[in-house]
């Protein structure tokens, strides 16, 4: 039976790699897709979003929610790596956002109506769970699994020196979340950046003359060309691909379970996620943490969905 999944995702390019990938899937039911702000501003995620589905095209077309404004001052964006609209070369399309439900709506009726049967992967910030915590108190601990890509426990950050992205864009929600009840996993920077891949992917992905391969041919050579020209950084770590991934075949990765909070007001360490180490922690563990895994067999996933996405995809 395929596991049921609700993707919670800010749409950069990375996260649209992810999508390819669970979307083609036949061991994920994508049930919903919703959006938050975080690569780019709210309305351009949800734009985003819908876009990325209309053109993969995918055999079950899941729900759509818009994207929510975050619960604190945003300091930035990450469209200088992702392009001005978040997704490199692609044009998306505005999308019908009046016709459109909330997330936190979206997440709290798909788990109500399947309680202990939906994992929620989170790509972006966790604007939308902190949302769901006040709409629907008791819906997130219906989540069979939540799996965060985000955070980072001994690699340098990427917002900051020791802050990751997702977490630094919304610390105030992330924190929430961290506290929650709810079973949760976390696939932090120790492991997605491990996971890299160099501009020969370009050459194993999809044929151009699908959609897949046609997508993905529109947004990943930008993704080099950013990192390349902003980060001197010529390997590619497809972080959001990775948490997918964990989702697939946990069995790669080495799990651990920790104790860990959101920093929210340290003028240096906001959005730092910090983690209990003494000899006698006297925080609780929360959640289980991927802090290693089978590097090669990681990446061989990640490129035999992206290919076997491709096989699915219409001309």
């Amino acid at each position: 039976m395929a596991r049921k999944l609700i993707i919670d995702t800010d749409s950069g390019i990375d996260d649209a790699v992810a999508l390819t990938m669970a979307l083609f899937d036949p061991r994920l039911e994508v049930l919903a897709i919703t959006a938050t702000a975080g690569t780019v501003p709210a309305e351009q995620a949800t734009d985003n979003i819908a876009a990325v589905v209309a053109a993969l095209d995918p055999p079950r077309y899941p729900r759509i929610a818009k994207a929510n404004s975050p619960s604190d001052d945003v300091v930035s964006d990450a469209r200088f790596l992702n392009g001005p609209n978040g997704l490199g070369d692609f044009t998306a399309v505005a999308s019908q956002r009046q016709h459109l439900t909330t997330s936190e709506k979206v997440i709290a009726d798909l788990v109500r109506q399947n309680p202990d049967e939906i994992t929620l992967l989170c790509l972006g910030p966790l604007t939308n769970l902190s949302k769901l915590c006040r709409f629907d108190p008791g819906a997130l601990q219906m989540v069979d699994k939540l799996v965060i890509s985000g955070g980072t426990y001994q690699a340098p950050g990427n917002a900051s020196a020791v802050a990751e992205f997702n977490l630094s864009y919304d610390p105030l929600a992330a924190d929430e979340v961290f506290r929650s009840k709810t079973t949760k996993s976390l696939v932090p920077l120790d492991i997605t950046s491990q996971i890299t891949f160099g501009v020969e992917l370009l050459d194993q992905l999809p044929p151009r003359h699908n959609a897949v391969g046609n997508f993905l041919h529109s947004i990943l050579p930008f993704s080099f060309r950013a990192h390349h020209q902003r980060l001197g950084c010529e390997l590619l770590a497809l972080m959001d691909a990775t948490a997918v991934a964990s989702v697939l075949e946990p069995e790669l990765f080495q799990w651990h379970q920790m104790a860990a909070k959101v920093e929210t007001e340290g003028t240096y360490t906001r959005g730092m996620s910090v983690f209990d180490q003494r000899l006698r922690p006297e925080w609780q563990n929360n959640l289980e943490v991927a802090l290693g895994g089978d590097i090669d067999e990681i990446k061989g996933l990640i490129l035999r969905s992206l290919q076997f996405a491709g096989q699915q995809s219409s001309s």
